[in-house]
């Protein structure tokens, strides 16, 4: 610990005084505010760095003279995770009062661009000081984005991320690994090979195309005897999902194995059901909601891959906090962990 940091907390004063600058300018860093040459600034930076400065931000709340306020940015429709956000969001609100956050959040239909971007041109920076979305690659969503941010609005990507664009952090767990944790599974499974089929909801979605990205690439290194059929996207619903892979078991009767990267869930379980598959067919889907706990409990899936909404919005709320407060930095966390459950340990 610095010298400063071993007598007591290092303040403004100190920043400044170490890098030989104005309070003034210090508070234009730190808020992200124009007039800073691009040296000086590095000087100020370095000078937080060498002498542990940390923000203070619940008196940066009572400086601003207004309280946070954060918009949610989440799917309509039949995911069943997705609602699950949307009420750790709602669960989060009354809490986040007493810590001078308003929180909001709008509903979007699923997989519409437009419906997107229209929402978050709608947000004004006198009225939104961050926005947390559930995001597409659309171009209209990445235009939307960086539009968002150069107005004033704080724009973090969660569930699934928009790399390449000006949004300022992610939250959510590293899909390419859950892709991977699935072939892994899948391939152990099914130790003499055979063919798997892979279900999506859309590849237009990040998340969906890192899972995808990572499944396949892990079943190509370890276990070559297995043939991949697939993506076939249900678009994240449950009765296309469901004809989907009733359309799949019935072309495909000797299928190994069944990996769902995105939801439509119940209509999985349902299908799996019908075909008389559950128990012989080896199942894999992601989020742990009242279908997929369903489908383990009867045998029409093995396992899912669960990110914990709870944690995501706990997490989302923390980084929003800081970066909204705390100017141009980034915010470095790690990826939320990805839990796997089986019947034996549903919680």
């Amino acid at each position: 610990m610095n010298e400063i940091g071993l007598q007591r907390r290092a303040t403004v004063h100190d920043v400044a005084r170490a890098a030989g600058v104005s309070l003034a300018t210090v508070d234009r860093v730190l808020n992200g505010r124009p007039g800073v040459r691009p040296a000086t600034a590095a000087k100020v930076e370095a000078a937080i760095a060498s002498i542990g400065f940390q923000r203070d931000l619940g008196a940066s709340l009572l400086a601003r003279a207004r309280d946070l306020r954060l918009t949610f940015v989440i799917p309509d429709g039949s995911n069943e995770f997705m609602a699950s956000l949307a009420d750790a969001v709602a669960r989060r609100a009354g809490p986040a009062l007493a810590e001078r956050m308003h929180i909001q959040t709008r509903r979007v239909r699923a997989l519409d661009g437009h419906a997107l971007a229209q929402s978050l041109d709608g947000l004004d920076p006198r009225d939104c000081d961050c926005a947390i979305i559930v995001a597409s690659q659309e171009p209209v969503v990445v235009a939307a984005v960086d539009a968002a941010s150069r107005r004033g609005v704080v724009v973090m990507t969660l569930v699934s991320d928009l790399p390449g664009t000006l949004r300022r952090h992610f939250i959510g767990i590293d899909n390419i690994a859950a892709g991977r944790t699935a072939a892994a599974l899948l391939g152990r499974f099914l130790p003499q090979g055979g063919t798997i089929a892979v279900i999506a909801g859309s590849l237009h979605l990040r998340d969906h195309a890192d899972r995808l990205a990572g499944f396949a690439a892990a079943l190509a290194e370890e276990f070559p005897a297995i043939t991949l059929i697939g993506p076939i996207e249900g678009h994240d619903e449950r009765r296309e999902t469901e004809a989907r892979v009733s359309d799949l078991l019935a072309r495909h009767p000797n299928l190994g194995g069944l990996y769902n990267l995105g939801a439509g869930n119940g209509g999985l379980v349902t299908a799996v059901e019908a075909s008389g598959s559950a128990g012989r067919l080896r199942v894999i889907a992601h989020e742990l909601t009242d279908p997929t706990r369903r489908g383990l409990q009867s045998g029409a899936i093995d396992v899912v891959l669960d990110q914990n909404p709870e944690g995501e919005i706990r997490a989302a709320l923390a980084a929003a906090r800081t970066l909204a407060l705390g100017g141009q930095g980034s915010v470095t966390a790690d990826p939320i962990e990805i839990g796997i459950f089986l019947r034996d340990n549903l919680r």
